[in-house]
């Protein structure tokens, strides 16, 4: 494995992440915070904005994941590096949409 094979699963575990609040509240009907909002990240997108976006995310945290390397959950060190991508970009997430909706 090489390095950059890591380094992909790490991106694609970070896709993965951001595309889950986008989706679920682009499917749920909800204006949510997307980069295309004015300002970007602070305002609202529509709905619609935000399913696209979402789908965006997660097209490329696939093919950051599977096409990239021989990806395999079952191997331990892939599916930590995926893990971590997942869990940085989750608590970074977190803190910046907390300060929108109560969070912290």
């Amino acid at each position: 494995m090489h390095w950059y094979d890591f380094l992909a699963y790490f991106f694609g575990g970070a896709f993965l992440a951001n595309s889950l609040p986008h989706l679920i509240n682009g499917i749920s009907g909800r204006a949510f915070q997307s980069p295309f909002a004015k300002p970007p990240g602070k305002g609202l997108s529509s709905s619609t904005v935000n399913v696209l976006w979402g789908f965006f995310n997660l097209v490329a945290a696939y093919l950051l994941i599977f096409d990239v390397g021989n990806f395999s959950l079952h191997d331990v060190p892939q599916a930590l590096t995926l893990g971590a991508g997942m869990l940085i970009m989750s608590l970074m997430l977190a803190r910046t949409f907390g300060r929108f909706y109560g969070g912290r």
